[in-house]
């Protein structure tokens, strides 16, 4: 358009123009946005600490006794500047590019303060959980109580699930912490530890009903968010598409990713949950409390 044309058009065909670019833009910020709505996010006050109750529920429907599904991700800043954020395709039991690449350069060394063998620890898979809860109390947002959430969280919550499904002393008795009558609520307090989220505070309450009306309990049985889709292989990126982005984030040559994929990727001797450990360090799931939650991970995002 040139500078006749700009005269001639009406304010009325500009103004028009301008609100379908600006509905453009409007509609890539909102493909951009990381909240879910479905999920619960504790909260934390300026010092790091949280406080809430939760109730672990069991599934409902065909999904009745699925209590979590588990997901293995990558989340990673590469010297691109961009962020590799991707569920790993180990969660389904297939091949993934990142840990056939950490892989590599593993390999690439002998000694553990190598360069290449600290870049595959801060590439390493992170370990996560998700369930269904029941929000009893949450001070820092009261207008979540009462209602049915996804929560996602790490090996430290869900090694304190297993303790007490499993106890470790004969005078304890086990509980199912996901049945509606005779499970018990969940505490979680959260404290900040030299920079990280801590919730080794947190513990159960004794074993209760959810409601003592049954009623009440149905309510909560049918608001149940199915969890098997997030483990339903067209959900995730393909190995290409992953190979691609790490490519990119990483700025590495293809040649390169093509001796990597050689490489023997040492998840694959790993044991069967609740046991996630392998022979390489570079893969075991971090026991630190900043993998049990993803919004940590996204702050440092919207932050860069």
């Amino acid at each position: 358009m040139d500078f006749s044309q700009l005269k001639n058009m009406s304010g009325r065909a500009s103004l028009d123009a301008l609100t379908t670019e600006l509905n453009k833009l409007n509609s890539k910020t909102e493909e951009k946005k990381y909240q879910d709505d479905r999920y619960w996010v504790p909260s934390v006050d300026k010092a790091g600490n949280g406080y809430a109750v939760i109730r672990f529920l069991p599934g409902h429907g065909e999904e009745n006794n699925t209590m979590w599904v588990r997901l293995w991700d990558h989340g990673f800043k590469g010297p691109s500047g961009k962020w590799y954020i991707e569920n790993s395709l180990t969660s389904i039991d297939q091949k993934d590019p990142v840990g056939e690449y950490n892989s590599y350069l593993w390999n690439l060394s002998t000694d553990d303060n190598s360069p290449s063998r600290k870049q595959a620890r801060q590439q390493k898979r992170r370990l996560h959980f998700i369930s269904n809860i029941l929000v009893v109390q949450d001070p820092a947002n009261p207008e979540n109580e009462g209602k049915v959430f996804l929560y996602k969280y790490g090996k430290k919550i869900f090694d304190k699930l297993n303790d007490l499904m499993n106890p470790s002393f004969p005078d304890e008795e086990p509980v199912n912490p996901f049945h509606m009558w005779e499970g018990a609520n969940f505490v979680l307090k959260i404290r900040n530890v030299e920079g990280y989220r801590n919730y080794d505070k947190s513990e159960f309450q004794k074993p209760a009903p959810i409601s003592n009306d049954d009623a009440d309990i149905e309510k909560v049985w049918r608001l149940q968010h199915k969890l098997k889709p997030f483990l339903a292989p067209e959900n995730f990126k393909s190995y290409d598409e992953l190979k691609a982005k790490l490519n990119m984030v990483l700025e590495i040559p293809s040649s390169t990713i093509a001796k990597a994929k050689e490489e023997e990727a040492p998840w694959t001797q790993e044991e069967a949950a609740p046991t996630f450990k392998s022979s390489n360090p570079a893969f075991n799931t971090s026991d630190d409390d900043e993998d049990d939650d993803m919004n940590d991970f996204l702050s440092k995002l919207k932050a860069s």
